[in-house]
């Protein structure tokens, strides 16, 4: 049993990761056994074995056409990009009309308080003080279109999940 982010959510979400997809910095435990998996070539954090598909960036998935996939995952990773915008926006480039963009985040202010409660040590890859829903909502407003398919703001303890169909 892993102990990710991913392990967690895995059972609501991965219902959304149907046909070509990503999963952004999958950490070892892809959300499903056939998504495509982008990391860094040395991951940060390491919660399965599962093989590593392509090594790089998130924030350039120049692997990819416009409109081509059917979903992007993204699990505890949006929250380490200063530039939300322009990385939701090149994950919305390569999704096709109807795609889905799958997002499991923690709430920053939610995990301060349970690191400091519990001495967690704290990630210091987060970038956005005020990363939340409400936070990834109002970036992807100013993006353009959008369909809410799911939504939860309290996932766990300190998480929220966002389903949007492009």
């Amino acid at each position: 049993m892993t102990n990710s982010e991913t392990a967690l959510c895995r059972r609501r979400l991965k219902k959304f990761c149907k046909g070509n997809g990503l999963d952004l910095g999958y950490g070892g435990d892809p959300i499903v056994p056939d998504a495509i998996t982008v990391d860094l070539p040395t991951p940060y954090r390491n919660a399965g074995n599962a093989m590593l598909n392509l090594k790089g960036d998130a924030r350039d998935l120049y692997w990819f056409k416009n409109e081509v996939l059917d979903y992007v995952y993204s699990s505890h990773l949006l929250e380490d990009f200063r530039e939300t915008e322009v990385v939701l926006n090149e994950w919305l480039r390569v999704l096709k009309l109807g795609g889905y963009l799958i997002l499991y985040c923690p709430d920053e202010k939610k995990y301060r308080k349970h690191c400091k409660k519990t001495g967690q040590t704290y990630n210091q890859n987060h970038k956005i003080n005020e990363f939340s829903l409400e936070y990834v909502l109002s970036v992807l407003k100013k993006i353009g279109d959008f369909e809410i398919v799911h939504s939860k703001p309290h996932c766990e303890i300190y998480s929220f999940e966002l389903v949007i169909k492009k």
